[in-house]
């Protein structure tokens, strides 16, 4: 597919069930999507699957897509959102059943693989952690608009909602932000010992969220 390809029709393909399109359509916003499961997920493996399962989902009812339309990357990343909610519900389950399990035995050391990895699994966990602290509609919003780069109207019709509560719903999601990443008042207490600026790390990664324009 040409990069000049018109929305049009490159839907019409995707309905008649072309896979040359849809194999574009993968490559295109493949990235994307994942991108999006891990933001809503905070896990690597759960976000390769919320993406696998995106565009299995989206083959299955590729004749749901409209036929006139602009990118089809909100359609993909509405079911994406859907995918990552089962995915946290499911992740849920299988701690609450692991709290019920005998202790497990111990395992070799592996302190010696990179310290790039842990570091990139303490952002994300700090980045969830922010997001974690919003209500799951705000959540989505947030991720949509600000992280993925939807605009209002293409996170309402990825949502399945009026742009009018998108609005609000994000609105409410930068003020929950700001409040997180604000300044501590004077007399808060310092950070208890150990913390190794953990507090203040994810305040940051949460005014990320709010130093990004929605388009």
């Amino acid at each position: 597919m040409s990069p000049t390809e018109p929305a049009e029709s490159l839907r019409a393909r995707i309905r008649s069930g072309d896979r040359a399109a849809f194999a574009d359509l993968y490559d295109r916003h493949a990235r994307a999507v994942y991108n999006h499961a891990l933001r809503l997920t905070g896990n690597w493996s759960e976000a390769e699957e919320a993406m696998s399962e995106t565009f299995l989902a989206a083959w299955r009812t590729r004749e749901s897509v409209e036929p006139e339309g602009g990118s089809l990357k909100p359609w993909l990343l509405g079911i994406a959102t859907n995918k990552a909610h089962n995915a946290n519900r499911g992740l849920r389950r299988r701690l609450a059943f692991l709290a019920r399990s005998p202790e497990p035995r111990q395992v070799e050391d592996f302190a010696d693989e990179t310290a790039g990895r842990i570091d990139d699994a303490r952002r994300l966990a700090m980045v969830h952690d922010a997001l974690c602290r919003l209500r799951r509609q705000d959540r989505e919003v947030i991720a949509l608009c600000v992280a993925a780069g939807l605009d209002y109207r293409q996170a309402a019709e990825a949502l399945g909602v009026p742009v009018g509560t998108v609005r609000s719903r994000l609105s409410r999601a930068r003020a929950r932000l700001a409040r997180i990443s604000s300044v501590p008042p004077p007399g808060r207490k310092a950070e208890p010992p150990g913390a190794h600026g953990e507090m203040e790390s994810e305040a940051a990664f949460a005014a990320l969220f709010l130093r990004e324009e929605t388009r």
